[in-house]
């Protein structure tokens, strides 16, 4: 072993050490019902995550890498897709999806500025931001109320000669109706994008979700099933769209050379493209408006730790779930979330809405859990068009509404979730169970 390989086992050690002295025994702190923070989501990890951070920092590959090859090709297999890309967000994933839809390659089934794309409201902002970035136009419809995702009897409701994808979300965790969904989109001959970041290990009809349709997108932001701190992937298994994935996200490039590669087409300085000098180097040749979305291979390192614990994360994530729900489900003033028939949700929540004529209000819950430690979430947006970016620039941004979202307003109005994350054991939950029924009961 030469110096250099001794020094680093060394420091890898040392950061195991550094894990059992400082991580491992925070871990293990004995849960306090009423004075320990029950978080809604939270990170997961032991040394290994460490170990490969740091490993990958004493190579100084700051950009993608090694490691990034790796998650790759093992989120890849884990999902059962051909392709899979590493980005720096879940955000920045959305973005990718819906620009490589723009492509001049996808001839007549580009989207263009002033096309139509089918959505929902009640959600995410970075589900819809990319649409509306680019110039097409979204169009929301609504919810239904029992397993709170998109209502697909509205689907047909929404089309027009513009109509071009559906990009819609699986609501935390509990996949849309996608049969109905592909349905439609195969009828029309429509792109469908499956926003998976609050989805990750969920299965519909024994596939996982994100990989029913054209393109799925992950966040391992530290609150989802996995976590890298920040970065997300898009996956796909069409080769065209993998092609024009890979552009997109490395600048709008031409070149197909991975990073720190040159000329690995032979072909660098021979080739004729555009209007361009007969052998113009072909690392700087732009194929597409693109952008610099790419993870670090420090990131990559944490995310080829959690891989291997993902199938234990999704596990937990059903048993805190379905303990909830048990304690829960004879509580008359509250709607309970129910699976996606033909599902198996990777729960990334558990939602509840306050049922129409309750004495107590959505608010007036989540302050009594909020004074009692535990944190709630609403249904993030709600009901996007009440929020400020769009009524102060609706005269700037073209959107088309079906219906009245009477259902999306009582989302925004009545719902919350709290959390089911693999670090809550059996007390946490029990704990959360017991306040939601105290407050319920002396209503």
């Amino acid at each position: 072993m030469t110096k250099q390989e001794q020094l680093k086992q060394e420091i890898l050690e040392k950061t195991k050490e550094y894990y059992e002295l400082v991580h491992k025994v925070a871990s293990r702190q004995e849960f306090v019902a009423g004075k320990s923070r029950v978080n809604y989501a939270g990170r997961v990890f032991d040394e290994k995550e460490m170990v490969n951070l740091v490993d990958s920092s004493l190579d100084f590959w700051l950009t993608y890498g090694e490691y990034s090859k790796k998650f790759e090709k093992e989120f890849a297999k884990m999902l059962g897709v051909r392709w899979a890309f590493l980005v720096n967000s879940g955000s920045s994933a959305n973005l990718l999806a819906f620009f490589t839809l723009t492509s001049p390659l996808l001839k007549e089934r580009q989207i263009k500025r002033g096309d139509e794309v089918i959505t929902v409201a009640a959600g995410f902002p970075t589900t819809v931001t990319p649409i509306v970035q680019y110039g097409a136009v979204p169009v929301f419809v609504d919810m239904e109320l029992e397993c709170f995702n998109i209502d697909v009897n509205e689907l047909e409701k929404a089309l027009s000669p513009k109509t071009k994808a559906v990009m819609i979300a699986h609501t935390l965790g509990n996949p849309f109706n996608i049969k109905a969904i592909k349905e439609f989109c195969d009828k029309h001959n429509f792109w469908l994008i499956e926003d998976n970041c609050d989805a990750l290990g969920s299965l519909y009809d024994g596939k996982p979700t994100g990989t029913w349709g054209d393109i799925g997108t992950s966040s391992f932001y530290p609150p989802h099933h996995m976590t890298m701190g920040e970065g997300g992937a898009t996956y796909t298994n069409n080769p065209l769209l993998k092609k024009i994935m890979l552009s997109i996200r490395d600048w709008g490039r031409d070149c197909w050379c991975e990073s720190g590669v040159d000329n690995t087409c032979k072909k660098r300085f021979s080739q004729k493209f555009g209007e361009l000098p007969l052998g113009y180097d072909h690392k700087y040749v732009y194929s597409h408006f693109g952008f610099n979305l790419k993870a670090t291979d420090m990131q990559a390192a944490v995310g080829c730790a959690q891989i291997e614990k993902f199938p234990t994360f999704v596990a937990k994530r059903k048993e805190n779930f379905q303990r909830l729900y048990d304690g829960l489900k004879d509580i008359k003033e509250l709607i309970l979330v129910k699976p996606q028939p033909l599902s198996e949700p990777s729960w990334f929540g558990f939602m509840m809405t306050v049922e129409d004529g309750t004495k107590f209000s959505r608010n007036e819950l989540s302050e009594y859990l909020e004074n009692a430690n535990i944190q709630t979430r609403n249904l993030f947006a709600g009901n996007m068009l009440r929020h400020p970016l769009f009524l102060d620039l609706q005269n700037g941004i073209d959107f088309r509404v079906v219906g009245e979202l009477k259902n999306t307003d009582k989302i925004m109005n009545d719902s919350l979730w709290v959390g089911v994350y693999p670090g809550m054991g059996d007390d946490t939950i029990d704990y959360v169970i017991k306040k939601i029924r105290e407050f319920c009961g002396k209503q």
